[in-house]
């Protein structure tokens, strides 16, 4: 009756990784319970949690095809595009969300356009990839997509998404930006299931993503991708920042989710499968915290799980 923090299904996003075929279900090995599934596969989960009462899903690519340019990204025959026709065909009311990053889809693995400095060094090109983010997030909108989910870091490309959509009339087509997306070691079992860990050029993503021992810049960032047009933002990761989530919550008046990443959910399995924790009670603990520090939606692998501890 006085509980001040409530954790509900419709509060859940669950995560997706897509790729082309029919029938294929890929185990994850640093991420037991989660696969690399096909769009009808993908269309199977997607309806377990629906059913659990989870609304919404965020899908990630991961095509047979990558180059260094990430052209896959904007393929309409690609894995996400087809799983956003078919999740909306099956499941209209299911919030269908896209990740909009080229890490899934270039050689390299990093989430942009590799250019070499004024050194000679590669690093990703700012601008080059902004142009290269707008193809992918209009080639999800003709999809059907709801929501397009920015987590390159790159600067500027909510304002130049925002006009790319309005331009061919996705004017209903909400952007939620990764403002606050740091430069973690938490994302290892991500890679795998995306096959994007970097392979050539920088050695990791700190050119691009935010210093771990930094919260003010996080504001700047917020601020910076809501006057652009960001309906939505989140924090990524989420357990080991939740003090930036409350910062941020208080900060903007827009809808803020935190994004509970792959490490996290793998050292709740691992713990668990050792018998260390109880992972039900630790899950649902772990999802009142973020709840509690002000994230209005939680990104997680764990949400149909999740949802039907919430149903009891």
């Amino acid at each position: 009756m006085v509980r001040e923090t409530v954790v509900r299904p419709d509060q859940l996003v669950l995560p997706l990784f897509v790729v082309p075929g029919h029938g294929v279900r890929r185990p994850i090995a640093s991420m037991p319970g989660v696969a690399q599934t096909s769009v009808d596969e993908a269309l199977r989960e997607a309806r377990e949690a629906a059913a659990a009462g989870v609304r919404a899903v965020l899908l990630f690519g991961v095509p047979e095809h990558k180059d260094a340019e990430g052209s896959s990204g904007w393929d309409a025959n690609g894995p996400v595009p087809r799983a956003v026709a078919a999740l909306k065909d099956a499941l209209p009311s299911l919030v269908v969300a896209t990740d909009v990053c080229l890490c899934e889809y270039t050689d390299h693995g990093h989430c942009g356009w590799l250019a070499p400095r004024r050194d000679g060094r590669l690093d990703v090109d700012n601008d080059a990839t902004v142009e290269r983010l707008q193809r992918e997030a209009l080639c999800h909108a003709r999809a059907g997509a709801d929501l397009v989910a920015p987590s390159d870091m790159m600067d500027g490309r909510v304002a130049a998404i925002r006009r790319a959509l309005d331009a061919e009339g996705f004017t209903d087509v909400a952007i939620l930006s990764y403002a606050v997306k740091y430069a973690s070691a938490l994302y290892g079992p991500f890679r795998d299931a995306a096959d994007s860990a970097p392979r050539h050029g920088p050695p990791d993503r700190r050119t691009y993503q935010m210093d771990p021992a930094n919260g003010r810049e996080a504001m700047r960032e917020v601020r910076l991708d809501v006057a652009e047009g960001a309906d939505a933002v989140m924090v990524k990761p989420a357990l080991g920042y939740l003090d930036v989530v409350a910062a941020v919550r208080a900060a903007v008046d827009v809808p803020v989710a935190a994004y509970c990443v792959s490490g996290e959910y793998a050292m709740i399995e691992a713990a668990a499968a050792a018998g260390w924790i109880e992972r039900d009670r630790v899950l649902l603990e772990m999802l009142t915290c973020v709840r509690r520090a002000g994230a209005d939606l939680v990104v997680t692998y764990h949400a149909t799980v999740a949802a039907r501890l919430l149903a009891g």
